[in-house]
Formats: C-alpha cells, structure tokens, sequence
C-alpha cells in the first residue's frame, strides 16, 4: 500500500512538472541572483536542504517529478545503474552550480528582494509555448540516462539536488539532529534478495544489509521499497540521534 501511494504521488509530481519546473530550475536561481532576488527555486532548494537535514533524501524517493518521470521509464530499462566514479559526476556538477551562484551573487546589483514567482506568469512555469521547447529539453536530459544505464541513473548521475541533500544529511548528523534512517538486523536476514529487485535506485541492499550500511548510503532514497519486499520484515524506518 505504502508504494502504491508513494508511485502515485510521484506520477502526480512528474504530471505538474509544467507547472513546477521553474521552481526546481539550476538557471533560474543564478539569473535571480544576479539581481539579488530570492525566488521561487532558491526557496525550494533551501526547504530541501533544511528538511534534508532530518529526512535525509526522502524528498527523492516521495515528491520529485525527475523520479517520478524515471520510475515510468523502469518498463523500458529495469536494470541497476552502474554506480562508483559515475555517482561522483553530479557532485562536480553541483559545485559549478554554487560557484556560479555565488559569484553572480556576488557582482550582481539591486537591494536583495524576495520573489517567489520571478519569471513565472501566475506562478506557472510553461505558459509561453516557447518555454515547451525547454521543457522538452530537460526531459530529454533527464530521460536519456534512464533509458541508457537503468533505474534511476539520472539520479545518480546528473541531479543537482541530489549533493545538497546529501549536504543536508551531513549537517543533521553534525548538528546531532534527530534524522529518518533505513537499517536492517543482519542477523534475521536470509538472502534472499527481494529488497535488492524492489530498490528503485537499484542498490545493493542486500550486501549493505550484511555490512549494516543501509543508514550510511547517500544513494538511498527512503523510499521504503526494500521495508515493503523484505518477508522477514528484518528491514525498517529508524529515527536515530547522531
């Protein structure tokens, strides 16, 4: 039941995107900047920081179109993405991002202002026929790698939000806050690998079950799917203070 509204939410979240994809926009937040202006993506990405913090990155697992739009891709790509140096690819990413971000910042003019809706008419993302031709784009973006390597890989590969939760998680640990973990008790595991085929980022669940790192993976979603598969139920939700 719990994955069924999970997905559900998800394909909702990924239906909306025109509506809501300027506010999750790497561009739109440094173009703001350069105006000192707060706007509708520089609020967001601060809400997924902050509530990083203490959910880690369920956001991914329960409300992001970009997951939402890869997990309908799953009927045409199940396999588990390649993982290691790949993985490190949208962290270089994420730190151009922030450099840019800073230093348009930083030598941009106007008094700081807050403007949720910058650039959006109504509040709505696509509503220029023109913007579906960046729209269009970003989905390609986000779907080519899917359909390349496998289960999420847009994820692990590209995403730009994906370091600042990871980011987030950091400091909730540092900070001694009490965080949403996934552990496992090796002792009641049989090895039978259903929380490997159910994990939607394609991870090796069961092998973290064996190490007892399911709490360390930055890769991990919270999205419950190996609590759900697993019979022995040796899998679940933690609260945990660091």
């Amino acid at each position: 039941m719990r994955q069924r509204v999970r997905k559900t939410i998800l394909v909702v979240s990924f239906l909306l995107f025109p509506i809501t994809i300027w506010y999750f926009s790497p561009y739109l937040i440094i173009q703001a900047a350069s105006e000192h202006i707060m706007n509708g993506s520089f609020i967001v990405f601060l809400t997924m920081l902050i509530l990083s913090m203490f959910l880690g990155r369920a956001w991914c697992g329960y409300l992001c179109p970009a997951g939402g739009l890869q997990e309908c891709l799953f009927m045409c790509n199940a396999n588990s993405a390649k993982q290691g140096w790949r993985n490190k690819i949208k962290y270089v990413i994420w730190t151009v991002w922030i450099t840019a971000i800073i230093v348009t910042f930083v030598l941009g003019k106007n008094d700081i202002t807050i403007d949720p809706f910058y650039m959006t008419d109504h509040g709505i993302s696509v509503s220029d026929i023109y913007n579906y031709v960046i729209y269009y784009g970003v989905i390609l973006i986000l779907v080519l790698p899917a359909l390349l390597h496998g289960r999420r890989a847009s994820c692990h590969y590209i995403c730009w939000m994906a370091p600042l939760m990871v980011i987030g998680g950091t400091f909730g640990r540092t900070l001694h806050l009490p965080q949403l973990h996934i552990e496992a008790d090796k002792d009641a595991c049989i090895s039978c690998g259903k929380c490997n085929k159910s994990c939607p980022m394609g991870l090796d669940v069961k092998n973290m079950v064996s190490e007892e790192k399911n709490a360390k993976c930055t890769e991990c979603i919270q999205c419950g799917a190996c609590i759900d598969a697993c019979p022995k139920k040796v899998i679940k939700y933690k609260i945990r203070w660091r």
